[in-house]
């Protein structure tokens, strides 16, 4: 099994990159996280890798850390979750952000992702639940929030990747989904 690779990233694509390892060019399946890290031309990138194994294709998923795939792995161990499927759910919110979320049975986030409705929802949360454990000072009401306030920045305009960038810089002490989006939006107003 390929369980990492480095190398030089030859291109990029939508859903993929291509990385040279050794004169070797690796197709890489990517969350937008990852897609948005490995530019064209980027050296010595280190992707931890999955290579998923099927009757007609071999196929290899890259993480920028050893979290994201593990929580990949978890996620593709439940029926009906594919790799395609799982890449999808770590590009709508931070890992932390879903750990808590499926810890406190909060769906919203999962619902974002097509092709997962209430039903598989509450099967990943089901299933995975234990297997996260308890987290430390666990709020449902701020995976509600969070997922309110990227929604709210999307509205006004911005991209996923920078409402979420936005929400990751505000301090944890702050609640309610009207004074992150402010927050947010102060951030977001001083990158331009």
């Amino acid at each position: 099994m390929i369980g990492s690779l480095t190398g030089r990233v030859l291109h990029r694509d939508v859903r993929y990159i291509l990385l040279d390892v050794g004169g070797v060019g690796y197709k890489v399946f990517a969350t937008t996280d990852t897609l948005e890290k490995c530019r064209p031309g980027t050296h010595n990138i280190t992707l931890w890798t999955h290579l998923a194994v099927r009757e007609d294709a071999l196929d290899l998923y890259g993480f920028l850390d050893e979290e994201s795939r593990h929580f990949f792995e978890l996620l593709i161990s439940i029926s009906g979750i594919g790799p395609r499927t799982a890449l999808s759910v770590l590009s709508v919110a931070p890992i932390k952000t879903l750990r808590n979320a499926i810890s406190s049975g909060e769906t919203s986030h999962l619902t974002k992702v097509s092709g997962i409705g209430k039903k598989i929802a509450d099967k990943i949360v089901l299933e995975l639940k234990d297997k996260l454990g308890a987290y430390e000072n666990l709020d449902p009401l701020h995976a509600r929030e969070e997922v309110d306030a990227v929604e709210a920045l999307k509205a006004l305009g911005y991209s996923l990747e920078e409402a979420r960038d936005a929400l990751k810089k505000i301090n944890n002490d702050i609640t309610g989904t009207g004074e992150k989006v402010k927050q947010a939006l102060k951030i977001l107003g001083t990158q331009k």
